[in-house]
């Protein structure tokens, strides 16, 4: 609408705060399962949206880019039904895509995918790659394993993954041990690293919450890779930082053997004076 404006078209009515307490309106009837008047003002929204879609295409002659890209976002939305498939979820960001996660605290997640690998010793972060258009997780091993060649070189041996690689696409030199749920004839030492894999998960929450992965302020497709990149390298840089202030304290307190018996001094006055 702002676009529209810029352009020098007249638009009658914009429905910006009807459209907004509509959908206000809608997201309350949806949580307290009232679905019928939740469908009643996505219909009025779908009509509102159509009134403006006319109105803009019935006065412009020559659109801008922006405008015509926004046109387009505007006809699949007004288009788009439940249970399309590569639905548009943000207007603007179309790459979005719907994530389905399998777990009843949090069924599915907006954004792209991410595949990260990590080292098996330390949890470093050798590899942050994101992918566009929700592929199956199978179909992102060759890539993953190519970026990590070009980050590491040829150290690749063996490769750890989770049951969603089942019927990967790699056909590289790298062994590829692909998770179960019991151990079977699996040699015991085989098990343990294929159980070692679980470590990652705590190292994506971390990426998640702490390095900014879990919201992308940067735009685009371009803007999604750099993200997981930076993300990554970030936690990488924390490690270091942490590992070096260890060693430091460390050859400080071997020089200065004072140091510890002062550090408890202090300690046991503070506590005596919170007490």
């Amino acid at each position: 609408m702002k676009i529209a404006r810029q352009q020098g078209l007249v638009i009658k009515q914009s429905y910006e705060h009807v459209g907004r307490r509509l959908l206000m309106q809608s997201s309350r009837y949806a949580h307290a399962r009232q679905m019928k008047r939740a469908r009643a003002c996505t219909r009025k929204l779908r009509t509102q949206l159509g009134r403006v879609i006319r109105e803009i295409e019935g006065q412009v002659t020559d659109p801008s880019e922006k405008l015509s890209r926004l046109m387009e976002t505007a006809h699949r939305i007004h288009a788009q039904q439940r249970h399309d498939k590569n639905k548009n979820y943000s207007v603007h960001e179309p790459e979005v895509e719907c994530i389905a996660k399998g777990k009843a605290g949090k069924k599915y997640e907006f954004g792209n995918k991410v595949s990260v690998a990590v080292s098996s010793r330390g949890g470093w972060f050798v590899g942050a790659k994101s992918f566009t258009g929700n592929p199956y997780d199978g179909h992102t091993l060759a890539e993953q394993i190519k970026q990590v060649k070009s980050m590491i070189g040829e150290r690749v041996g063996e490769v750890h993954v989770d049951m969603g690689y089942r019927g990967h696409d790699y056909t590289g030199r790298a062994r590829v041990h692909v998770d179960k749920r019991s151990r079977g004839r699996t040699p015991w030492p085989l098990w343990r690293w294929m159980k070692r894999r679980a470590a990652v998960e705590p190292s994506i929450g971390h990426l998640k919450v702490e390095h900014r992965l879990e919201r992308n302020r940067l735009k685009g497709v371009a803007g999604d890779a750099i993200n997981a990149i930076l993300s990554a390298s970030a936690m990488n840089f924390q490690k270091l930082l942490r590992a070096f202030w260890r060693i430091f304290l460390l050859s400080l307190m071997r020089a200065w053997p004072w140091i510890p018996a002062l550090q408890e001094r202090i300690l046991l006055q503070t506590q005596t004076a919170d007490a």
